[in-house]
């Protein structure tokens, strides 16, 4: 039985082509949500549409091409959510990328200010442009996706982890300035989730053998697995429900448990 949370609530997810922002977008649709697709790639986007049409025919999806760094086009895409559903319920701030490795010395500048770019003012932008609707409508919930980059280091990847510790933070304001109107804001922190961009990470890690990396560091996770997309848009789904009315501010990490291991145990 498929759990109606959010019916006919108007809900922007960004980064929505691929990944995580597409499984959300699937679980969504499945309930019966309003949804606002916002990718910056519109032959992914239309792609991602389609797809959930073909499982979900009364789908009501609205798709939108915005680079979520680019303050005016979120203002847009967060305008065109309101004229085609009259309200943002609920708003899942996902769009982001991984950058490259290396260490904090020999990282390149320009791409650390692009997933500076990306991550936190991206973030921000559309929590800026979300909120005074939500704060008019007197509800709301926002999910940011943090990541287990954003509550404990990864080697190499300085500007990720940078911006999702970022994130978290944010969250924690704006839990702190908004919930006396009715809005909720809650961060998600994947970790190694099955997702397009894990599996890119993998390649950077080993090139020849990019499937034995991900073997390799299942292993390490008490569940001995990476986690599945559908496994994350669930918690997704239930922080952008009502049911999640008083959960509050938090980073909630989805990955099978790792982050509480110290060092390499196994």
């Amino acid at each position: 039985m498929i759990m109606q949370q959010v019916k006919k609530s108007s809900i922007i997810i960004t980064g929505a082509a691929m990944g995580l922002g597409l499984a959300a977008a699937q679980e969504l649709a499945a309930q019966g949500a309003q949804l606002t697709l916002v990718d910056y790639n519109e032959k992914s986007l239309e792609e991602a549409k389609s797809t959930l049409l073909k499982s979900f025919p009364n789908a009501e999806i609205l798709t939108v091409v915005a680079d979520v760094s680019n303050e005016e086009a979120v203002k847009k895409y967060v305008e065109a959510a309101v004229k085609a559903y009259g309200r943002i319920d609920g708003f899942y701030n996902n769009a982001g990328i991984e950058g490259k490795q290396a260490s904090i010395t020999e990282y390149d500048v320009q791409v650390f200010k692009k997933v500076i770019d990306i991550n936190l003012m991206g973030v921000y932008y559309g929590m800026r442009y979300v909120l005074p609707v939500m704060q008019q409508q007197q509800y709301g919930r926002i999910v940011n996706v943090a990541s287990v980059g954003g509550i404990r280091g990864v080697l190499n990847q300085t500007p990720y982890v940078a911006s999702k510790h970022a994130v978290s933070g944010m969250t924690k304001n704006a839990a702190l300035e908004y919930g006396k109107f009715g809005i909720t804001t809650n961060a998600i922190a994947p970790g190694a989730i099955l997702t397009p961009m894990v599996a890119e990470a993998f390649k950077q890690v080993n090139p020849a053998d990019p499937k034995g990396a991900e073997a390799e560091y299942a292993q390490r996770n008490p569940t001995k697995r990476l986690g599945l997309p559908h496994e994350v848009a669930k918690v997704v789904a239930f922080l952008l429900s009502e049911d999640a009315a008083y959960v509050n501010g938090q980073t909630i990490a989805i990955d099978g448990g790792e982050s509480n291991m110290y060092g390499n145990a196994s």
